[in-house]
């Protein structure tokens, strides 16, 4: 059978579908043949061998310590220098306010002067007042006038009033102003019987009686009777009050609440 008919008939059975393989020592390689071949060339490797690593040497980690040292060092000086500009910062604002309360200070202290400056004048004025109503509402005595105030105080309370008043307690210095107190406080209290503070006392030395102003009690009116004469208290009784039914002069506890006399300058007069 020549080349042509074999042809034929192999084309022939393969239409039939059964196809003999002719020549298989000259046939193309299977996929595993080919596997295996390029596989034996060493083309793809199942599983690639891993990198050995590189040795390291004391001088790559010597480097690497100091490299860390350097980056452990610039973050410090970073954080150093934030706080170097919050330190500025905070300077500056101490500073500003700083400024603002010496600034304070001063009007305060402005303000303290012009405190002083107005009490001063309310304490002038008060005095002026008080000076005015003992003249105006009181008795006029040659150049002073007299107030009875009828309000209750001890002696140190009723010589501070007085005072506030721009007046003094009444020191009777001589028999004419005590004739002229003792009608004017009886004629106050009259029909009643009260006594009232004078500007007289022996506080700094028992028996040396003195006015209120630190001067020394030349004339006296103690009462004088058989049953009892004054001055009787010692030293429990060391302040001086006028009776305002007689005009006798009673000593008593100083702590004492009574009515008070008060005498101020008469500017008119003067």
């Amino acid at each position: 059978m020549g080349p042509a008919a074999t042809l034929l008939a192999l084309l022939y059975l393969c239409s039939l579908g059964v196809c003999v393989p002719t020549g298989t020592n000259n046939a193309a390689p299977t996929q595993a043949s080919s596997l295996k071949v390029k596989r034996a060339r060493g083309d793809y490797p199942d599983i690639l061998p891993e990198p050995e690593p590189e040795p390291t040497s004391p001088v790559s980690d010597f480097e690497n310590s100091y490299n860390y040292v350097l980056s452990r060092l610039a973050g410090m000086d970073q954080a150093i220098h934030k706080l170097n500009v919050g330190h500025y910062t905070l300077d500056v604002k101490v500073s500003q306010l700083m400024d603002r309360l010496s600034r304070m200070d001063a009007k305060v202290g402005e303000l303290e002067d012009s405190i002083r400056e107005v009490y001063q004048h309310s304490k002038d004025n008060r005095k002026e007042i008080g000076r005015l109503e003992g003249c105006e509402k009181g008795r006029r005595m040659g150049y002073k006038c007299y107030l009875v105030y009828n309000s209750y105080e001890d002696y140190a309370g009723a010589s501070r009033k007085c005072l506030e008043r721009g007046g003094r307690m009444a020191m009777p210095r001589d028999r004419k102003e005590q004739e002229a107190l003792a009608e004017y406080v009886k004629a106050f209290f009259q029909p009643g019987n009260w006594p009232v503070w004078l500007g007289i006392n022996d506080l700094r030395s028992e028996g040396m009686y003195l006015f209120d102003d630190g001067t020394r009690v030349s004339y006296f009116q103690w009462r004088k009777h058989f049953l009892s004469s004054q001055p009787d208290g010692g030293r429990r009784e060391n302040c001086v009050a006028m009776s305002s039914d007689d005009g006798d002069w009673w000593d008593h506890y100083c702590d004492r609440t009574m009515n008070y006399l008060c005498e101020f300058d008469d500017r008119v007069a003067l």
